[in-house]
């Protein structure tokens, strides 16, 4: 990577269906340079690769769309090289909205929405990306505060070889409950029964899973962990248990789509079953993250929780590493890294 220039992906186009590269710019500009007081250039190191980013891309959610030919939006961990904020220096790794580009301006405190914040020391980039990170802390507050599982209950994760879905199924066993995995080809579900103790696991793209659920979940879902929508969603409230809980954290599977697919046909089990269905998104638990940082780092430590993570290399590879997430091609926390530390 050249230190003199800032190479940058930009939004050309509202992409349709998977993305293209020709829906973005990627060029070289000026490394920008920290002019306020509080800001710090920061040269990305790891860029946090995630669902979401593709719904930014083209529409407003839980934050605005992309404009078109802005960089593009993405969170990631880098090393400080120039800093007007003495609480920084040059050297630190710090976490924030870097973007897919090679050189970042941030803030901190209260004048950015998401400030910039140093990694604990010891804390590498791919454990505050993962465990640490949102996905780590999605599961935690997703499946403790959102579905509120219990001991003894039973617990279906679609998605489960993702980054959040294989944290919720082993924060599940922790918790003293039977997991339920849904991944995509025998090596993933292999993986998730064998090295992360799910009790069971089912490949989407070769079982019945509405078949399958109803053959596992004898007594019902407790709690179902949605990372997928569509058809999964619907099989799994078919099988919901009594008082049973439905997170909803992503729908995956419809992000590609030109058009809002149709509402799931056996909602009204939400009604007989006298079951919740509750959506949430990580940021809303900013403010208690105190609750989840030890317990995470306790279970990780003692090898209670196991971690991976897919790296991809190279900037010029972004588009194409998104895509990963949405061909089932990645296992564990999907990271593209941008430059050596």
């Amino acid at each position: 990577m050249k230190s003199d220039v800032n190479r940058c992906w930009r939004l050309a186009s509202r992409p349709v269906g998977m993305i293209k590269d020709s829906d973005f710019t990627f060029g070289e500009e000026p490394v920008p340079e920290p002019k306020a007081d509080g800001e710090i250039l920061v040269r990305t190191l790891y860029l946090s690769v995630d669902p979401t980013q593709r719904i930014w891309l083209d529409r407003d959610a839980y934050m605005p769309a992309i404009p078109i030919g802005d960089v593009v939006r993405s969170f990631g961990v880098g090393k400080v090289v120039r800093s007007n904020n003495p609480e920084f220096a040059a050297g630190d790794l710090v976490q924030g909205m870097l973007g897919w580009q090679d050189y970042a301006v941030l803030a901190s405190g209260n004048a950015a929405a998401i400030p910039a914040t140093k990694l604990p020391p010891g804390i590498s980039p791919e454990l505050a990306l993962s465990v640490f990170g949102v996905t780590g802390l999605t599961a935690y507050f997703g499946l403790l505060d959102v579905g509120r599982v219990q001991q003894g209950e039973t617990v279906v994760v679609s998605g489960a070889a993702g980054a959040t879905g294989m944290m919720v199924g082993q924060i599940a066993k922790l918790k003293g409950c039977r997991a339920i995995g849904i991944a995509g080809g025998p090596e993933k579900c292999a993986w998730l029964t064998g090295e992360l103790g799910f009790d069971a696991a089912i490949d989407y793209r070769s079982e019945d899973v509405a078949a399958r659920l109803h053959e596992l979940c004898p007594s019902g879902i407790d709690v179902y962990f949605d990372n997928v929508g569509g058809a999964i969603l619907d099989a799994a409230l078919a099988e919901l248990a009594m008082r049973g809980r439905v997170v909803v954290c992503g729908a995956i599977g419809d992000y590609n789509a030109s058009e809002l697919p149709a509402g799931p046909r056996n909602y009204l089990n939400l009604l007989i079953r006298r079951g919740r269905m509750e959506g949430f998104i990580v940021s809303d638990y900013f403010n208690r993250l105190g609750e989840a940082i030890p317990d995470l780092g306790a279970w990780v430590s003692s090898g209670k929780i196991k971690n991976r993570v897919d790296v991809q290399e190279g900037l010029e590879k972004a588009p194409a590493t998104l895509n990963r997430l949405f061909t089932s091609a990645n296992v564990g926390k999907q990271l593209l890294k941008v430059a050596d530390p």
